[in-house]
């Protein structure tokens, strides 16, 4: 028997047999059900969210499959599975895919001091002895990233100086007597994300999970090349030096550790991962076009003017990738008729190509940022 149930003004149809699916529920119990039977239009009337409706719906066509509809506050979305009365299996099920509370989601250690320091150090929102961690922390990670950007002033660089030995001029270089301070903060901020680090290790209810976790293994990240420089002295080689600034520049990884404590980073990262396929598909499309422009720029202008700045097609990336982009820095630029032509469409379908994904993305954060 097909069944019409009007949903604040918009009808759904279905059968009866899939409402039966789950007898105990207020739409799958006939006597229940007929308390809300309107004779007149025969159908069923309830006054409540259309969009939520369409996934309880959807509960009883998939047997038991529950998808929360995007940009739909939780707290609507489970007082309409309660008010249809699901039951216990779809409240966990959305649990599950809703993080319904952060408790459920949350383990802890057994032991009730492990609990206690895991809980101040780990999930700022349990205390306000949590929370002046959490700020702590975060002024920190701020003094430190000042501090990764302040060093590099000329100021504060090292500088040459002139002296002489034996008769022969040599240039030395003469270390910034504010050195030792800018040492002294460093290795006070290192002090406290190794202390953090080890106290949440120490504390966790999962060590293994512990340290394959993204944020645990950047705040790893943030400590290690401290205590890797701190032995080596100022390299003379161009290669050694080179390895020592690679491994000074992961310092600035400490910038994610604001993750932690924000949950906007949180979001963009949630969006980031579940739009991977997205950013592959844009990534994609861009290789292609930067190949095939590049080789078309090259052929068009080096042809008719041997003097062009495109040497050959990978000498044409950089401009292919600039105009795709419609950064146009103006380092590069056609000269011939035709290899402006190309310049046009290498823009126009840059910028379809990158528009294309930019709705999905937008998408998963809206979704993501809506569970909040």
């Amino acid at each position: 028997k097909r069944i019409t149930i009007n949903i604040s003004g918009l009808r759904y149809e279905t059968f009866d047999k899939t409402l039966e699916r789950f007898p105990e529920s207020l739409l799958g119990c006939k006597s229940r059900r007929d308390d809300f039977y309107d004779s007149v239009n025969d159908e069923y009337f309830f006054d409540r969210n259309r969009l939520c409706f369409e996934s309880i719906l959807a509960y009883y066509q998939t047997c038991g499959v529950l998808i929360r509809p995007p940009n739909i506050p939780r707290k609507v979305f489970v007082s309409d599975i309660k008010y249809f009365d699901l039951g216990e299996q779809a409240l966990r099920q959305a649990g599950d895919d809703l993080e319904i509370t952060d408790r459920e989601i949350r383990p802890m250690p057994k032991n009730k001091f492990q609990r206690t320091v895991w809980s101040l150090f780990e999930h700022p929102d349990t205390s306000n002895g949590a929370r002046a961690i959490a700020i702590f922390s975060v002024a920190v990670i701020v003094l430190s990233i000042v501090l990764f950007c302040v060093e590099t002033l000329p100021q504060f660089q090292r500088r040459p100086k002139e002296v002489l030995r034996n008769n022969i001029t040599e240039t030395i270089m003469i270390d910034n007597p504010k050195k030792s301070v800018f040492f002294a903060i460093e290795s006070f901020c290192i002090a406290w994300f190794t202390l953090e680090y080890f106290i949440r290790f120490l504390c966790s209810p999962d060590k293994c999970k512990f340290v394959v976790s993204v944020l645990n293994l950047i705040d790893l990240v943030a400590i290690l090349p401290f205590f890797i420089t701190l032995p080596m002295t100022e390299p003379t080689s161009v290669s050694s030096l080179a390895i020592l600034r690679c491994v000074r520049l992961v310092r600035v990884f400490r910038i994610f550790k604001l993750s932690r404590y924000s949950r906007g980073l949180q979001i963009l990262g949630h969006t980031l991962k579940a739009s991977l396929r997205e950013l592959g598909l844009l990534f994609f499309f861009l290789c292609v076009g930067v190949i095939l422009f590049s080789s078309a720029v090259y052929y068009a202008e080096y042809n008719y003017n041997r003097d062009t700045e495109f040497l050959s097609i990978p000498h044409s990336f950089w401009w292919s990738i600039i105009t795709m982009t419609t950064v146009g820095y103006g380092d590069m630029a056609p000269k011939t008729l035709g290899g402006k032509l190309v310049g046009c469409f290498c823009a126009i379908s840059g910028v379809l190509a990158i528009a294309l994904p930019v709705p999905v993305i937008v998408s998963n954060f809206a979704y993501y940022y809506s569970r909040e």
